[in-house]
């Protein structure tokens, strides 16, 4: 099963976006500080180290829960990565990661 389908199960029904250094889902903007990671799957390309994406299961400051969807590694847009950083700096509790 991938991470969107475990992820809608478990009520994650929109789809946010990176937008420069925050996230956005329809016309709502969030910072780091406004959003919790509760779960996080990465996906590592076999044979091309290129092939690199990360799933993160975000509650926001609303109630909301989100999906977005990120590339890493050389397809990291630089930009957008400083919200990433300070979402792995903010402590969250009940944090899952998982990786395939």
């Amino acid at each position: 099963m991938d991470a969107i389908t475990v992820l809608r199960h478990d009520g994650f029904d929109k789809d946010s976006k990176m937008e420069g250094d925050h996230i956005t889902f329809n016309d709502e903007q969030f910072e780091a500080e406004d959003l919790k990671i509760l779960i996080v799957y990465r996906y590592e390309g076999d044979s091309d180290p290129g092939d690199e994406a990360t799933v993160y299961g975000l509650k926001t400051r609303n109630g909301l829960k989100v999906t977005l969807v990120t590339a890493d590694g050389i397809h990291a847009e630089a930009p957008s990565t400083s919200i990433l950083k300070k979402l792995h700096h903010i402590k969250n509790k009940g944090f899952h990661q998982r990786i395939y």
